[in-house]
């Protein structure tokens, strides 16, 4: 029985697009995959005819994770929503492993982390995402849950523009249990090369605190702006991703 919708927001995400949809499909099961949802924020890029291309439904949206990864919830029609990055792949078998972990108990939760960088620095941080501390989670791990669970937490908060995965991942725990099953999505460290490994970090540890110390969603997004959207911008194209 075909029981999970994957949701995938983008914004200029074509090239990642061209490895990552073909990868779902050869490394999963058909009879677990219901859909596989793009949802567009508004590309220049070829990202939704490449996913039409490879057979993925398309969703136009405003340009906004949290409020693209709603747009996507709200049309899927799986009873499991897998929320997955264009630039992250998750294990092979991926579907299976979240399946079995739904059989020993109904959960939410996510893998491990890797990047695609070798570096001890990254290495010793994705470490950490071993653990089942709100520290150590993040959108880059993907994210599964009942849809049934999501629509009763109303979803990501669409006024976090940044650090809404960890806002709702923290309110899933609240209420419900959750797993961080032990395989691992492989992940892109491109803002790391970007902005600088340790730079980077960094700002991810004052974003945490900020946070926790009450910060709400417009200085969580006016400090990531100022400190790591502008130094990423200046090394790309400024309308890729989703920030």
């Amino acid at each position: 029985m075909k029981e999970i919708s994957i949701i995938i927001p983008v914004l200029n995400e074509a090239k990642n697009l061209e490895k990552l949809l073909p990868y779902l499909h050869g490394n999963s099961s058909p009879s677990n995959i219901l859909e596989i949802l793009v949802v567009d924020g508004g590309s220049r890029d070829e990202s939704s005819s490449i996913a039409k291309l490879h057979s993925a439904r398309v969703i136009n949206s405003s340009k906004g994770r949290a409020v693209q990864l709603n747009a996507g919830a709200r049309q899927a029609r799986g009873s499991i929503l897998y929320f997955l990055h264009a630039d992250s792949c998750p294990p092979r078998g991926f579907d299976q492993l979240i399946l079995k972990a739904m059989n020993r108990q109904i959960t939410a939760g996510c893998f491990r982390l890797q990047f695609d960088e070798d570096s001890w620095f990254l290495r010793f941080f994705a470490w950490w995402t071993r653990f089942n501390f709100s520290l150590c989670r993040g959108g880059d791990q993907s994210l599964f849950l009942p849809k049934e669970w999501f629509d009763e937490l109303q979803g990501f908060n669409e006024a976090y523009r940044v650090y809404e995965d960890n806002e709702f991942i923290q309110r899933i725990c609240k209420k419900f249990p959750f797993a961080i099953l032990k395989q691992r999505v492989l992940t892109s460290a491109r803002k790391y090369r970007q902005v600088g490994m340790f730079r980077l970090q960094y700002y991810f540890g004052i974003i945490h605190l900020k946070y926790f110390l009450g910060a709400g969603p417009e200085q969580l997004h006016e400090y990531y702006s100022r400190k790591i959207a502008r130094k990423v911008n200046a090394t790309q194209n400024p309308e890729a991703g989703l920030r």
